[in-house]
């Protein structure tokens, strides 16, 4: 009987005890359309069947994710632009190591120019003398001021400002500014109210790289070396459900756009209309998508904006 007893509060003891700790890991995560892949992977649970912790850190734009993930406060980012990853990397190698990444163009469309309703404009040519607010943090500043110089615009034909993106909306709709280089969603939501419309998307492959088919490789999901060092069982894991949420996007991508209502700016009616980039894990990367990305690199580096060449294939990390 006491052997009964004894195996009974064995077993009460087995039952109460609480479920293993699951391992966290923290992401920066800009709330647009380019981090999608974070949003399925955690909506629908493919963070925890790979027993995850997963705390999202709301941080919007590089710099403050460069510095999350540099300082370790991080371990990933959900979308990182690739100008301000690899000059991360020449400061500290490995920091930003990128697991997948986003093709953009005329038909996987991010980066764009919008004109306000009421604006006189037919081609990026016509802002001249506008007042552009721009996306935050010096890649888009930069690849912005870039595109306006190729179709003939130099600095001080028009004025050119940072905006948080959650204000890029709000700001068009006020007139503040005439145009903006803005990114998705933000745009589809501008042009579902009729506050703008695109002018021209796309522009990073058209003007920068040569070739409105190519893909320009402009952002991805990273995670840092540190976290793959210390925790690499963790960060497999991680990257694991990372990508499988990439590949639910490319095989479902009506439904996918579904988990931007909740976790961006989007309203339900316009979810159906955002337009996504091309998610493509490195491991599917081909020869010719590794020449755009590296072609990318290379003229920001021919701009200043990287003070030295960096090779992007020391940075794809391939599971």
């Amino acid at each position: 009987m006491r052997k009964l007893s004894l195996l009974g509060a064995v077993l009460v003891a087995a039952l109460a005890a609480p479920a293993l700790a699951q391992d966290k890991v923290k992401v920066g995560v800009f709330p647009v359309s380019s981090s999608l892949p974070f949003f399925v992977a955690q909506d629908r649970g493919y963070f925890k069947d790979q027993k995850l912790d997963v705390e999202m850190v709301r941080l919007i734009g590089g710099p403050p994710n460069i510095s999350g993930l540099i300082t370790n406060q991080i371990d990933a980012a959900a979308v990182l632009v690739t100008i301000e990853g690899m000059n991360a990397n020449l400061k500290k190698p490995g920091v930003a190591m990128y697991i997948s990444v986003n093709g953009q163009n005329a038909q996987y469309q991010m980066e764009q120019f919008v004109v306000r309703k009421g604006v006189n404009a037919r081609s990026l040519a016509d802002l001249k003398g506008k007042k552009i607010m721009s996306a935050p943090g010096p890649a888009n500043v930069t690849m912005a001021r870039a595109v306006l110089a190729a179709v003939g615009l130099k600095e001080g034909d028009y004025t050119l400002d940072q905006l948080d993106m959650g204000q890029h909306v709000n700001a068009m709709t006020a007139g503040t500014f005439d145009a903006g280089y803005t990114l998705e969603p933000n745009a589809a939501i501008m042009r579902q109210s009729g506050v703008a419309t695109t002018l021209e998307a796309g522009v990073i492959a058209k003007y920068i790289l040569g070739d409105p088919r190519a893909n320009a490789w402009v952002a991805g999901g990273v995670i840092s070396s540190d976290f793959l060092k210390t925790r690499p069982d963790v960060a497999k894991r991680y990257s694991a459900a990372w990508l499988k949420a990439v590949d639910f996007i490319n095989a479902n991508p009506k439904e996918a756009r579904r988990h931007l209502a909740k976790n961006t700016f989007t309203p339900d009616n316009v979810v159906d209309t955002v337009p996504l980039v091309k998610f493509t894990k490195v491991a599917d990367l081909l020869n010719t998508d590794r020449q755009d990305f590296q072609a990318f690199i290379d003229y920001s580096t021919q701009l200043g904006t990287l003070p030295e060449r960096v090779d992007v294939s020391k940075y794809l990390l391939r599971f």
